[in-house]
């Protein structure tokens, strides 16, 4: 009656707070626990959320605003105290695993920004390290999917020459430190943009005939395995093969203006749904068919406050009440296939779990009784 998800899932989730009406981080948490997710990607390093998911072996990714990058750039001092401050007083309680240094810098054509990044992420790393968190916490930053000037077929991905300067020295960051390449990418604009022409099933993990890259005859049955591909290509044509890529934000959203074409609930449901199972199959891209990919979904509520169009504020698989926008089915930690359905989630607590389903069958009791009294009253 109440399925639960018998492994851990795999994919991570993003938890946005553009909004008025979210719940209590301690009650996020005891959500994220009823499903089993044990990653999480913050956009800020909120102290009441790493307070309240302490002990709860949730993995965090933390963030430094875009609004610090030019301070802690031109200041250690700065990049330190922040670490002091939204880093060292969580740990080991609260683990977090790493910090992005700016979001999307790059979409902003902000030059200062753009020249600020790398010695803001390098600021950041010797901070973690001077302060004993080195080894513990990675650092990287989060960059739009339209860094790349192409990305089909996947095995010609490049980035915009335009960008080569700052991606260049931070593609060697990333080699030095270890820290995964982060991008946002987000088939769902390929397909609102042009609908006639983008296939769906293609977009949304739907059984199609796929697309072959020409130059490495591998064949593609999704567009953000392409892009994950397209990705690695272009960090190869810059000599980096040794970093790998994450996925930082991917989504759809249930609901859009009259022209975002495939903002749908039921679209919805089938690009999350089928993603989550792959990614609990373990699976990889065609080019690395042996690294699982690795995921974190945009975004664990609908967020009232976020500007632009409708479908920015409708990418959550919850409201902010707690109930689901549509059930999915999640695939198990093992690959075999369990679901993790929202609609047998909740916001409660245990004690509170336990209040709801003795409240069920109370109600269960009552209607047995009143159908036996309508029963009596027919026969009578």
């Amino acid at each position: 009656m109440f399925p639960a998800v018998s492994a851990q899932q795999k994919f991570g989730i993003n938890y946005g707070q553009i909004a008025n009406d979210l719940p209590d981080p301690t009650r996020v948490a005891g959500l994220l626990q009823s499903m089993n997710v044990n990653k999480v990607k913050l956009y800020d390093a909120d102290p009441r959320v790493l307070t309240a998911f302490a002990n709860t072996g949730v993995e965090f990714i933390i963030a430094v605003g875009n609004e610090n990058l030019q301070t802690m750039a031109a200041s250690p001092a700065a990049a330190r105290q922040w670490v002091a401050t939204h880093v060292q007083p969580y740990i080991p309680a609260t683990r977090i695993t790493c910090v992005t240094v700016g979001n999307e810098v790059f979409f902003s054509n902000d030059t200062v920004m753009m020249s600020s990044l790398l010695p803001a992420m390098k600021a950041v790393y010797a901070a973690l390290g001077d302060l004993g968190l080195g080894t513990q916490v990675t650092v990287s930053s989060a960059h739009s999917v339209n860094v790349l000037a192409t990305s089909f077929p996947p095995s010609s991905g490049a980035f915009r020459e335009d960008l080569a300067e700052y991606i260049q020295p931070i593609l060697d960051f990333h080699g030095q430190t270890g820290s995964p390449f982060l991008i946002n990418a987000y088939p769902f604009f390929a397909y609102k943009a042009n609908p006639g022409s983008v296939s769906l099933p293609y977009v949304l993990f739907e059984p199609n005939p796929g697309v072959r890259d020409p130059n490495t005859n591998l064949s593609y049955d999704n567009m953000l395995y392409a892009q994950i591909d397209a990705v690695y290509a272009a960090m190869k044509a810059m000599g980096h093969t040794d970093v790998g890529v994450r996925i930082s934000e991917t989504g759809w959203p249930s609901k859009g203006d009259d022209d975002e074409t495939g903002a749908t609930v039921q679209n919805a449901a089938a690009y999350n749904g089928n993603l989550m199972q792959r990614i609990a199959m373990n699976q990889g891209t065609p080019l690395k068919p042996n690294v699982p990919i690795d995921v974190y979904v945009f975004a664990l509520f609908n967020e009232d406050m976020k500007p632009g169009p409708a479908s920015e504020r409708n990418y959550g698989l919850f409201y902010p009440n707690g109930s689901p926008v549509y059930a999915i089915n999640a695939g198990s930690g093992s690959g075999s296939g369990g679901s993790l359905n929202p609609y047998y989630t909740s916001l409660f607590s245990s004690s509170s779990k336990l209040a709801v389903s003795t409240t069920f069958l109370t109600e269960r009791v009552i209607l047995l009784l009143l159908l036996q009294a309508i029963v009596i009253l027919l026969q009578s």
